[in-house]
C-alpha cells in the first residue's frame, strides 16, 4: 500500500486546480491512500475545499502565523517532518511545487522525480526530457522516500464529490530564520490565471512593442482569455515574466490556445504540447508553430486581429 502526500497549493481562500490534478495522477497508483496537506495562517476554507476532491481519504492542515505566506524555506521543514507518515510526497509542477519540493527532498536526503506525466507502477513513471522531444520512463529506489513534481498539464483535475476527513496537525519542525516574506506585487487584472485558463491568447516578439500586446489584451477580453507571451517577446520587454509560456515559463494545458505573432520555438512548443486546440496567426507560412497548429491562418496580425475582434463583436 502506497500513502500518498500531497502538498495543496491555494491562495489562502481557493484551492488551486493543480491540487486535483495531483490526486488523478496519485489515484493511477495501485492501492493509493491520499492524503493532502494544506499550510497557512487559517486553512479552514481551502481544508473544506480539499475534502470535497475525489479520491481523497484526509485533508491535514497545519495552520500557524508563519505559513500565512507560501515560503518554500519556511514550508519545507514542515513538508519533511510530516512526510514522516508517508511513502510518497507529491507537489504540483507550478512555480509553487518547483520552489517547494526540491528543498523537501533535499531535507529528506531523497532525490526528486520531476514532472511525473504518467503512472506506471507505484515507483515506475513516465516523464518529459529534451523539452519534452522524448519520453522517459524513470524507477525509483521504493526502499526510500519517494519526492516528486507532478506535470498537472498532463492530467484532468479530479472530480468534486469527495467526503474526506479533516485533522489539524501540529508539527514541531524548527523553521529557519533567514527568509521572511516582505510583500508581493502583481498586476491586476480580470483575466483567467494564465495557469490554469481554459482559453489562452499568446504573444510574439512580431508584435513590435509592449504597447502593441494592448492589442491582445482587448481580443483576450473579448473572448474571456488569460494572456500569455514567448520567452522572445518577454526578453524584448514587451510583457512581464509571469505571462512567459514555455520550457522556461508556464507550461499549461488550455482549451484552446492562441499564437499570434509566434514562430514556434521548440522552447515554446514544449510549454503548449497538451493544449486542445492550438490556432496559430503568423505572415510566416513557413513558421514552424504551423507544424503543430490544429487551425493556421498566414497574415498580418495587425489587420487579423482587429478584424477577429470585429467580428466576435457582431
Amino acid at each position: 500500500m502506497s500513502k500518498v502526500l500531497i502538498i495543496g497549493e491555494h491562495d489562502g481562500k481557493t484551492l488551486n486546480p493543480a491540487t486535483a490534478k495531483c490526486v488523478t495522477c496519485a489515484s493511477a497508483i495501485p492501492g493509493a491512500q491520499i492524503s493532502i496537506a494544506v499550510f497557512g495562517a487559517d486553512t479552514t476554507a481551502v481544508a473544506t475545499q480539499a475534502a470535497a476532491v475525489a479520491g481523497v481519504k484526509s485533508v491535514l492542515r497545519i495552520d500557524r502565523p508563519e505559513n500565512e505566506h507560501p515560503l518554500a524555506a519556511i514550508f519545507a521543514p514542515q513538508v519533511a517532518a510530516l512526510a514522516a507518515d508517508f511513502s510518497h510526497v507529491f507537489g504540483p509542477s507550478t512555480s509553487f511545487g518547483k520552489d517547494l519540493m526540491p528543498r523537501t527532498a533535499a531535507l529528506l536526503g531523497v532525490p526528486q522525480v520531476s514532472d511525473l506525466m504518467a503512472v506506471e507502477s507505484a515507483y515506475r513513471f513516465r516523464r518529459p526530457i529534451y523539452a519534452g522531444n522524448a519520453i522517459i520512463t524513470v524507477e525509483a529506489d521504493s526502499s526510500r522516500k519517494l519526492v516528486a513534481t507532478v506535470r498537472v498539464a498532463s492530467f484532468e483535475a479530479a472530480a468534486n464529490g469527495g467526503t474526506a476527513t479533516i485533522e489539524s496537525k501540529s508539527l514541531s519542525a524548527a523553521l529557519p530564520s533567514h527568509t521572511r516574506y516582505v510583500g508581493a506585487k502583481s498586476g491586476s487584472t480580470d483575466r483567467p490565471d494564465l495557469q490554469t485558463a481554459s482559453r489562452v491568447v499568446s504573444g510574439g516578439r512580431a508584435l513590435g512593442s509592449a504597447e502593441n500586446f494592448k492589442l491582445l489584451y482587448s481580443f483576450a477580453d473579448k473572448i474571456g482569455a488569460a494572456v500569455g507571451a514567448s520567452r522572445a517577446a518577454v526578453d524584448a520587454g514587451y510583457a512581464p515574466n509571469e505571462m512567459q509560456v514555455g520550457q522556461t515559463g508556464k507550461i499549461i494545458s488550455p482549451e484552446i490556445y492562441i499564437a499570434i505573432g509566434i514562430s514556434g520555438a521548440i522552447q515554446h512548443l514544449t510549454g503548449i504540447k497538451d493544449a486542445r486546440t492550438i490556432v496559430a496567426i503568423n505572415k510566416d507560412a513557413e513558421a514552424p508553430i504551423f507544424e503543430v497548429a490544429d487551425f493556421g491562418l498566414v497574415g498580418d496580425l495587425f489587420q487579423v486581429v482587429p478584424e477577429l475582434e470585429r467580428l466576435l463583436g457582431t
